[in-house]
């Protein structure tokens, strides 16, 4: 018996690794590979696959978030394989009805007994509506974002606390992140878009104040009146820089602010 699966994983040696390994298998159909929870997503609505090899740890939208998105969306679930360098996720890993758990680097015998055991459930019935109805308020409830962010700037690499974080912007499919303060450092994100970098930050707190920008409402200094009724705001960094607020923002800046 065949079984279509999609590989995702933010690093390239993984996903070669594990394509290697299923091939040698030679009833498992890689139909895709994706290095992020966004692909992921889109993947798995696009191929509708039997088995989903997922990385936990991904930049924006990680293993479990990619689970609450296709819930969310009420995407029929592959069964799911877990894979990351880390144990301690393993318990949450099958919480989520996960078929297995791979630590990297990938053993070929775990491999195969995570191919077997996805086999074994391949004909069971889909989870029912009760069941996922639980799933999705334990990934609520256990969803607590990284409180540390990476970034990239001249060839180093800094691990930034999010409350740090003055406000981030994209151009030309680049996002730069720039953190508060005097001492502030502006550097890259490996996120591909504003809405992957919002799925990895604190809701509560970060604001898209515009298609190209995000804001921690924490770190904004002063509002600015701008022409015809728009503001802009003047950030808590050494630049104090001024960030355009949209018009579909303005009501939510009047609502937070109290304008």
């Amino acid at each position: 018996m065949s079984l279509s699966a999609v590989i995702v994983d933010d690093e390239q040696l993984a996903r070669d690794e594990l394509a290697y390994l299923l091939k040698d298998d030679g009833e498992i159909n890689v139909v895709a590979q994706g290095k992020n929870g966004l692909e992921a997503v889109n993947l798995i609505k696009e191929h509708s696959p039997d088995l989903v090899f997922l990385d936990v740890q991904m930049p924006g939208l990680d293993g479990f978030g990619v689970i609450k998105k296709l819930l969310d969306k009420k995407v029929r679930l592959p069964k799911i394989v877990f894979a990351t360098a880390f144990d301690q996720y393993a318990v949450k890993a099958f919480e989520v009805n996960a078929v297995d758990y791979l630590l990297k680097p990938f053993d070929k015998k775990r491999v195969a007994q995570s191919i077997q055991k996805a086999r074994a459930k391949h004909d069971s019935e889909a989870l029912p509506g009760e069941k996922i109805d639980a799933l999705v308020r334990m990934l609520e409830s256990q969803k607590h974002p990284s409180t540390k962010v990476l970034l990239k700037t001249v060839g180093r690499m800094f691990l930034v606390d999010q409350k740090d974080i003055c406000y981030a912007w994209i151009e030309d499919g680049v996002i730069t992140v720039v953190t508060g303060g005097p001492a502030g450092i502006e550097g890259q994100s490996n996120c591909r878009t504003l809405e992957e970098l919002l799925d990895s930050l604190d809701p509560n707190i970060f604001w898209r104040a515009h298609r190209s920008y995000l804001v921690n409402i924490n770190r904004i200094r002063e509002v600015v009146p701008w022409f015809k009724s728009s503001y802009q705001l003047r950030m808590d960094d050494k630049k104090q820089s001024e960030i355009p607020v949209s018009r579909a923002q303005t009501k939510r800046l009047r609502e937070l602010f109290g304008l």
